[in-house]
């Protein structure tokens, strides 16, 4: 019944989406003042506003008023929520003309219409916000949404990676010139590889020195870090004052406690990643990386990253941010990894909080 309740609530946000979207792509010089009224709206923060009004003017909600007329969309017997916020897609991302996953590399007309379309669906799924993590292409998509030429959420974007490769990585100094050099190429937030894929035994691969002068560096430049961390990696990452951890397989109790009381915030996909994968095998196998022993592993993995959400919600004040990792296949699909979190034991309103106010904290 709640997954219902879930599905029901994405469904009735199409509408929405289409307004807000108009909204946002709006010039100075064409904002203009729209009321919504709406017979439940969820604030964000873990409230529901009952027979009341949204006032909109440009592309900001400028008030929550009962009062506030002349209506201009009555959206009564509906319930309204702002936009969810994605703290991890990979917005350009595709299968290609074979049908076959083409990854997140190319500067073709076709692969840019293709980066339009995965826009446009995770928008019209009730997303106005996502984080793309490391593609450089990620960046005309992003300005051209910005600019108001393309439909689509605000995208986020890491430009480029630092993958941890031990040593080689560089020094300390040389991390934080990369870093610096991630700032002038117009990144939002730093995606950092601090472990291997779980394939191969999740070990860590940027030294604490390492992780501690990227993170410090980044905090300097103003900018967020997103790590992608398993096993000793996640309490070192978290030791080392990054600002989230992505995927977190491995992680102790005492690691989740230490993030808890570091401020952290936590982002284990839950099931749509790994379910988009095997519900696409025949067009990710024989592209680089999967095989059919990363499709055995996978099946092996899916019930570990439920485990990991069902410890991860009984740790108080552990911050879960929602990111799905979307990739082709999953694009307009984010939502459905609610239903997965709120089957491991997220409340509905700890799921919208999360992809809300929590990812709002996290993003800012």
């Amino acid at each position: 019944m709640r997954s219902q309740k879930i599905i029901l609530c994405i469904l009735s946000m199409s509408g929405i989406c289409a307004l807000a979207q108009r909204i946002a792509s709006q010039t100075p010089a064409q904002s203009q003042r729209i009321v919504i009224a709406a017979s439940a709206v969820l604030d964000g923060k873990g409230q529901v506003l009952r027979d009341t009004r949204i006032v909109v003017e440009g592309s900001k909600i400028v008030a929550i008023d009962p009062k506030a007329g002349p209506v201009d969309y009555d959206l009564r017997g509906l319930t309204v929520l702002p936009g969810w916020i994605d703290a991890h897609v990979h917005i350009t991302w595709r299968f290609g003309k074979d049908g076959k996953n083409a990854g997140m590399e190319g500067t073709t007309q076709e692969v840019a219409y293709e980066a339009a379309s995965n826009a446009w669906v995770t928008l019209m799924a009730g997303f106005t916000t996502v984080q793309s993590v490391g593609a450089p292409n990620d960046i005309p998509l992003r300005d051209a949404i910005a600019k108001g030429i393309l439909p689509g959420p605000r995208i986020l974007t890491a430009v480029e990676p630092l993958i941890g490769r031990g040593e080689q990585t560089g020094t300390p100094d040389e991390i934080r010139a990369f870093l610096r050099k991630q700032k002038e190429a117009g990144a939002n937030l730093i995606k950092i590889f601090a472990s291997q894929s779980i394939r191969l035994g999740g070990g860590m691969t940027l030294s604490q020195e390492q992780l501690n002068a990227a993170c410090d560096e980044a905090k300097k430049q103003g900018l967020r870090t997103l790590v992608h961390a398993y096993k000793d990696a996640v309490r070192a990452a978290t030791l080392a004052g990054c600002t989230e951890i992505e995927h977190g397989l491995g992680a102790s109790d005492d690691d989740l406690k230490l993030m808890a009381e570091k401020g952290t915030y936590f982002d284990p996909q839950d099931g749509l990643l790994i379910e988009t994968f095997l519900r696409n095998k025949d067009r990710y196998l024989g592209t680089p990386f999967f095989n059919e022993e990363t499709f055995a592993g996978l099946e092996k993995a899916l019930p570990l990253h439920h485990e990991l959400m069902r410890r991860a919600v009984k740790i108080p004040g552990l911050k879960i941010v929602f990111g799905t990792d979307a990739v082709a296949g999953a694009h307009g699909r984010n939502a459905e990894e609610f239903i997965h979190r709120v089957r491991d034991g997220v409340t509905s309103m700890a799921a919208m909080v999360s992809a809300l106010r929590l990812a709002i904290s996290f993003c800012s």
